[in-house]
């Protein structure tokens, strides 16, 4: 089928089903270690920074510290400052901690700008 015009380099010309099958076979083998890590388990947790976690004492303090300068922000608005207050006053470190457990200082702030949003606009 194939003559010198065609095939000008007079190499012998294989069918393309059989180097792609030769292919296959050596990315079947490439997969079969990556299976095996993959497989292996790892944890999930990934501590970013290596932070600390939060104790409860030190949950409070970022709290009251946190409502403090809102309060200080909206000085100027009293219903805001009551919010602020109130929420302060139902505040329970325990169920807080449940919710959000092996929090570090920057899930902190994150958290508690979700919590507080409602009550300052």
């Amino acid at each position: 089928m194939f003559n010198s015009v065609n095939n000008p380099f007079g190499r012998k010309i294989e069918s393309s089903t059989s180097s792609d099958q030769g292919k296959k076979e050596h990315q079947q083998d490439k997969k079969e270690p990556e299976k095996k890590y993959l497989e292996q388990e790892e944890q999930d947790e990934v501590r970013i920074g290596g932070l600390p976690l939060l104790t409860e004492d030190e949950i409070k303090y970022l709290v009251n510290n946190y409502i403090s300068n809102l309060k200080s922000e909206h000085e100027d608005n009293e219903k805001i400052c009551q919010k602020l207050n109130k929420y302060l006053e139902k505040f329970d470190v325990q169920k807080f901690m449940k919710r959000n457990p092996n929090i570090t200082s920057s899930d902190f702030y994150m958290i508690m700008y979700n919590e507080t949003e409602s009550l300052v606009k």
